[in-house]
C-alpha cells in the first residue's frame, strides 16, 4: 500500500542558514520498540517526566543524562525517568513505538522526518513552547521545527557535518594531500593501499546499512548537482536514469579500496582503524570523534569536503543534518513533558551536552561556542560557506522507501557491485509504492 507522502521541505542556501540543515522523516513500522517504551509507568505520578533515546552510544548517553540532570536540579522536584534504546533498533522500530505507549519525550530528528509523523497525528504541537524558546533559534531553525501545518513539533539540540575524516599526522607522515578531484581521491586510496593502509575505512553491518547513504549522497550531489538529489530524493527522478548509473559507476570506484569485512562491522567497529591509524579515511559524520577517547587523539582529527566529480557543481553542496527532541501524541505528563522541552530549548542544555560530546554543533544562538576546539570551528565554517545543505538520505525522502528498498540494494552493490543496473531497476520499480506520480 503507498504511504500518504509528508510536505516538501523549504530549499536553503547560505543566505539563509549557517548552522543549520533539511532534514527527514520517520521509519517503517517493525514490532519490539513499543513494548519497551516507559511512558505507561509513570502515568501515576506527576513528578516524572519518560525521555526516550535513541543515544546508546557511550558519549550521547552520558551526555544526555548530565542534561537531564542539570534540569531535575533546576525543575521544582520533577525527575526525568531515561529509556535509552539501540540507536538504530530505536530508528527502525519508531512507528510501532509511537503507535504504542512511546515515552513522554524523546530524540529524533527535524524537518522532513519529523513532519512524517507530525502529518500522521502521532505527536503533541508545542508552539507554547516556541513561545518561549523561539528567541534562541534563527528563523531557518524554526522552519525547520514545524510541521507542514504551520505548528511546532521540534526542539533542536545540534548539527553535525558529514566529510572524509582523517588524521592530520598520518597525513603528514607520509606525505598525502588532501584530495581535491575525485580523480586526486582515488590516487590517493591508491597510494594509501601500497603503504599497507586500508584506505575507505568503512562498516555497515549490524543493521548499520544507513551508513553507506553518506557516500551516495556525496557522489550524487558532486556528479548531479544538489537540485537533482534532491529531486531524486523526492521521487521526482529515475533511479535507472544514465546519471544515477554514472554515480554508481563512480562509487565502483571507491569499493577496492574499502576495509575487508565491512558488511560485518559497525561503523563503531570499523572506526578503529582510524583511530589506531591502520585506515586511512573514513566518509562520516563529525559524530566519528565519539570514538577517539584520548584528548590528542582528537585533536589530530581532521576532515575535508568531498572531492568534486563534475565542475559544474564543484564542492557547493554539504550534508549536515539536525538532531533534536519531540513531544508524543499523549504524553503521561503534558506540563512536565514542556517545562522539559523548554529547558532544552534553553542555552545551558546545549552547553552541557557539548561540554560531553565535541562531535556536534550548537544550533541555539546563545549557547557558548567560545571553547570549540579546531575541529568545531572549522565544521561551523564548513557549513557557513556552503551553497547547499542537504540532510541524509533517510531524512530527505520517504522512510520506508529508503529503510526498505534503497538501503538494501545499496548493501548488496557493495558487495556485488556488477548487479548496479538491475538494482537501480529494482528501486525503481518499488519507487510507485511510497510517491504518488
Amino acid at each position: 500500500m503507498a504511504r500518504p507522502r509528508p510536505g516538501q521541505l523549504p530549499t536553503l542556501d547560505r543566505r539563509s542558514v549557517l548552522k543549520v540543515l533539511l532534514a527527514g522523516a520517520g521509519l517503517a513500522a517493525v514490532p519490539g520498540l513499543a513494548a519497551c517504551g516507559s511512558g505507561g509507568s509513570a502515568a501515576s505520578d506527576p513528578n516524572t517526566i519518560t525521555f526516550g533515546s535513541n543515544g546508546s552510544d557511550a558519549k550521547p548517553k552520558q551526555a544526555y543524562q548530565a542534561v537531564l540532570d542539570a534540569f531535575a536540579k533546576q525543575s521544582g522536584g520533577l525527575t526525568v525517568k531515561p529509556n535509552v534504546q539501540d540507536h538504530n533498533a530505536f530508528q527502525q522500530n519508531i512507528n510501532s513505538y509511537l503507535q504504542g505507549t512511546p515515552d513522554d519525550v524523546f530524540t529524533w530528528f527535524a524537518g522532513y522526518r519529523m513532519q512524517f509523523f507530525a502529518n500522521k497525528g502521532l505527536l503533541h504541537p508545542i508552539d507554547d513552547v516556541w513561545d518561549k524558546i523561539g528567541g534562541n533559534f534563527s528563523q531557518a531553525v524554526k522552519d525547520l521545527s514545524k510541521s507542514t501545518d504551520g505548528h511546532y513539533y521540534f526542539v533542536p539540540i545540534y548539527n553535525y557535518p558529514w566529510g572524509v575524516f582523517y588524521r592530520k599526522s598520518l597525513f603528514a607522515e607520509k606525505g598525502y594531500e588532501v584530495p581535491k578531484t575525485f580523480d586526486d581521491l582515488i590516487n590517493l586510496a591508491k597510494k594509501m593501499q601500497g603503504d599497507g593502509l586500508s584506505p575507505f575505512v568503512q562498516g555497515f553491518g549490524g543493521g548499520e546499512s544507513w551508513m553507506l547513504l553518506g557516500t551516495f549522497d556525496y557522489l550524487n550531489m558532486r556528479t548531479n548537482g544538489y537540485q537533482f538529489h534532491m529531486d531524486l530524493m523526492h521521487g521526482k527522478e529515475s533511479w535507472s536514469d544514465a546519471k544515477v548509473k554514472s554515480v554508481m559507476d563512480s562509487w565502483k570506484r571507491i569499493l577496492p579500496y574499502y576495509t575487508p569485512g565491512a558488511s560485518s562491522k559497525k561503523w563503531e567497529d570499523a572506526s578503529a582503524a582510524l583511530v589506531n591509524k591502520t585506515g586511512g579515511m573514513m566518509v562520516i559524520g563529525m559524530f566519528v570523534g565519539q570514538s577517539f577517547t584520548s584528548q590528542a587523539d582528537q585533536d589530530d582529527l581532521d576532515f575535508f569536503a568531498f572531492p568534486e566529480i563534475n565542475s559544474q557543481y564543484g564542492t557547493t553542496a554539504v550534508e549536515a543534518p539536525m538532531d533534536g527532541f519531540l513531544l508524543s501524541k499523549n504524553p503521561k505528563n503534558l506540563d512536565g513533558s514542556k517545562k522539559l522541552l523548554e529547558f532544552l530549548g534553553g542555552a545551558a542544555a546545549e552547553d552541557t551536552y557539548l561540554s560531553i560530546d565535541s562531535s556536534n554543533l550548537a544550533v541555539n544562538d546563545k549557547a557558548d561556542t567560545s571553547k570549540y576546539g579546531a575541529l568545531q570551528k572549522k565544521a561551523v565554517q564548513f557549513i557557513a560557506d556552503a551553497k547547499d545543505l542537504s540532510q541524509f538520505a533517510d531524512r530527505d525522502s520517504d522512510p520506508g522507501f529508503i529503510q526498505n528498498v534503497v538501503e538494501p540494494a545499496f548493501a548488496q552493490f557493495v558487495q556485488s557491485p556488477n548487479t548496479s543496473d538491475s538494482l537501480l531497476t529494482q528501486i525503481q520499480s518499488q519507487k510507485s509504492q511510497y510517491f504518488q506520480s
